[in-house]
């Protein structure tokens, strides 16, 4: 009789893990449903979201403004092109020294007064430099550049 008893617990047992499993699969399969119904909506709400976005904007308009753009940055790109061409990376740095000889220069004016009360005496000279060959040359290259740039727009 006990062993009779031992196999009825076992096959309770064994259709209680039976259950208990079809009942987590059930309930997996609702979760699933709800999160179908889920993105359904979400879908939804942007379906009508596109259209309304859709009806804003307007192709050929944005194709053009996109066209024109583009135009835009190949230009901007052939002038750059174009100072990097005519302005090398050494005379960059002479350009440098003469802004800063100029900028010396206008505060040595601007200071004039204020230094000769202390004593000092502005170190930079007060007068223009005679332009030199390069310079001319440099203005040459702008010339042909502004030249270049009004082809361009045309």
């Amino acid at each position: 009789m006990l062993a009779v008893e031992l196999v009825r617990i076992r096959r309770q047992s064994t259709r209680l893990a039976t259950s208990r499993a079809q009942l987590q699969s059930v309930m997996m399969q609702v979760n699933e449903a709800f999160s179908v119904r889920k993105i359904e909506g979400s879908i939804r709400a942007s379906t009508s979201v596109m259209k309304d976005v859709n009806s804003l904007i307007r192709l050929p308009e944005l194709t053009g403004t996109m066209r024109e753009l583009s135009m835009e940055l190949v230009k901007a790109g052939i002038i750059e092109e174009m100072l990097d061409d005519t302005l090398p990376a050494e005379q960059e740095l002479d350009m440098d020294e003469e802004v800063e000889g100029e900028v010396d220069k206008v505060l040595g004016e601007i200071m004039a007064g204020k230094l000769q009360k202390t004593g000092e005496v502005p170190s930079a000279p007060l007068t223009e430099p005679e332009p030199e060959p390069e310079q001319m040359e440099d203005e040459a290259g702008l010339e042909d550049m502004r030249q270049r740039l009004a082809i361009l727009k045309s």
